[in-house]
């Protein structure tokens, strides 16, 4: 199936900071993508991947499971080691988690970042996944969950309920693994989330060994608080929270980068 129009991968290459960005559960880039620009324009080297499996049709998606999604991200995560003297991970929900596992397994990333990160599937139906996605092949979506009127995430409608079962099974794997987490944390987090409840950011900083924490409320937003009325505020804790663990390397704002930055793969 061909990429959807909007969900194409980001790149960019800037100077010494890298930063990669990691996607949610059925998103795509373009969640994302105001955000990567907004690191690209202070100068940083970004890479915004598409994850496997999503940006096509959610029967894509149903035949990939969490060592696809996971690999993608720590090949781009050791493309930017060999090209940065700082690297930087960060995430939206799943992405969230992707960027604590990728933290946890890579000591040498400087920083995470994470906007409303998962941590488990809530309620009585992911106890039935391993059997009820055997009987149905998917439920209804969980894309734009967004306060902002006008304003809509591209992902699918569809939640393929095979990909349920492995996501479930990653969120246990990284939660065990959070206490291996030891770089300084940047924790941004929506109160009026309708997809990720408070307590898995609760979780997060429980478990995580990192003593530089930030917690931020996104008090406007909802999930995809990325394209949200707090886009803003968590563009400017980005590069303030990198910028202090990477002095001098980040830049003032490059208006010669524009609005478009650089899709990949397309």
């Amino acid at each position: 199936m061909p990429v959807l129009p909007g969900a194409e991968p980001f790149r960019h290459e800037g100077g010494d900071v890298g930063v990669l960005l990691c996607h949610g559960f059925t998103g795509t880039p373009q969640s994302l993508r105001p955000w990567a620009r907004h690191l690209a324009g202070h100068g940083m080297t970004v890479a915004l991947p598409l994850l496997p499996g999503h940006g096509t049709h959610w029967r894509d998606l149903q035949i990939t499971g969490w060592p696809d999604w996971y690999a993608e991200v720590d090949r781009e995560l050791r493309a930017l080691r060999e090209r940065c003297a700082r690297v930087f991970v960060a995430g939206l929900s799943m992405g969230g988690a992707l960027a604590l596992r990728l933290a946890a397994r890579h000591p040498e990333v400087s920083g995470v970042l994470v906007v409303n990160p998962a941590n488990r599937l809530h309620g009585l139906a992911p106890h039935a996944l391993p059997v009820l996605r055997h009987l149905v092949p998917a439920t209804r979506g969980i894309a734009s969950d967004i306060a902002k009127p006008s304003t809509a995430e591209l992902g699918y409608d569809r939640v393929p309920l095979h990909a349920a079962h492995s996501l479930r099974a990653f969120l246990r794997l990284v939660d065990g693994e959070l206490p291996r987490v030891t770089q300084p944390l940047l924790l941004m987090r929506s109160p009026r989330d309708h997809v990720v409840p408070p307590a898995d950011s609760a979780r997060v900083l429980s478990r995580v060994s990192s003593r530089d924490v930030t917690e931020v409320l996104l008090e406007q937003s909802h999930h995809v608080a990325t394209l949200d009325h707090d886009a803003d505020r968590i563009f400017a804790e980005s590069v303030t929270f990198i910028a202090r663990l990477a002095p001098g390397l980040v830049k003032e704002p490059e208006s010669s980068l524009g609005k478009e930055g650089t899709a990949a793969g397309g």
